[in-house]
């Protein structure tokens, strides 16, 4: 274990043997840190908070904080970070309240890049990207691999389904469809359009993003919503995307970006 003078542990935390904190790093309470992780200097880990294996989190990054929440008591919660999780510098990450589980989530192999801001109760899925200044509100859920661009803002509750892409400065106060891009500074603005280079890189099949594309098309017109799921799902009864996609607009609380 590498662990440098100058920084503070709380009695209470686990740091596995192979791990490294670097120096005036503080850690607080009942704090676990994973084998091969890399806690660089300048770092702050409040409380509560269980890190992975093979993590780098990088200078002045600050996480399992209290929540920025009014109805927050003081209650015991948590931040969990999954293996090999990277957390670039200055980005804020806190614990979950009572009324939202309890618990903030990071899945594996996530980029969370410098400046960004995951809020109380947030769920992320493995393989997602946060890039610089991203924010998201309490209760967000974004599904895996979903990439969320630079400055955007998500507001709370909103969830974004897996291979999404939310483009850059977009405010999203619906949730963003699996295997679309939606992009626009507000509601009235936003474009949206399937994710097709970002689904071919992660190695979909000509056949699932023609069935995604299809699926887009029958679902992008002014019908009302219950029916073109019909439709859609008729129409593409063998694509596990496409019940994926349609099961993600029947189960939304918030109102699907079409």
């Amino acid at each position: 274990m590498a662990i440098h003078p100058t920084a503070i542990i709380d009695p209470s935390s686990e740091i596995d043997s192979s791990a490294s904190v670097g120096p005036y790093t503080l850690i607080g309470p009942r704090v676990r840190v994973g084998p091969d992780t890399e806690i660089m200097g300048h770092v702050f880990i409040d409380k509560d908070t269980d890190i992975g294996r093979g993590c780098r989190i990088f200078p002045f990054a600050s996480l399992g904080a209290d929540p920025q929440d009014m109805k927050y008591a003081g209650e015991r919660s948590q931040l969990v970070v999954g293996d090999e999780v990277i957390v670039r510098e200055s980005t804020t990450i806190h614990r979950g309240t009572k009324g939202g589980g309890g618990v903030t989530s990071i899945g594996k192999k996530a980029l969370i890049m410098a400046s960004v801001h995951v809020a109380h109760d947030c769920r992320l899925g493995d393989r997602v990207i946060l890039s610089s200044f991203a924010v998201l509100a309490g209760h967000v859920s974004v599904q895996d691999q979903a990439i969320i661009s630079g400055s955007s803002a998500v507001h709370q509750f909103v969830r974004l389904g897996v291979h999404s892409f939310l483009g850059g400065m977009t405010g999203a106060t619906k949730d963003v469809p699996p295997y679309m891009i939606v992009a626009g500074v507000r509601d009235k603005d936003m474009v949206v359009t399937p994710n097709v280079v970002g689904l071919r890189r992660s190695g979909f099949s000509k056949e699932a993003v023609s069935a995604i594309t299809g699926a887009f098309k029958m679902l992008h017109n002014h019908k009302p919503l219950a029916g073109v799921l019909e439709e859609v799902e008729a129409a593409y009864p063998d694509s596990e995307e496409v019940k994926v996609l349609t099961s993600f607009y029947r189960t939304s609380e918030r109102g699907v970006y079409r």
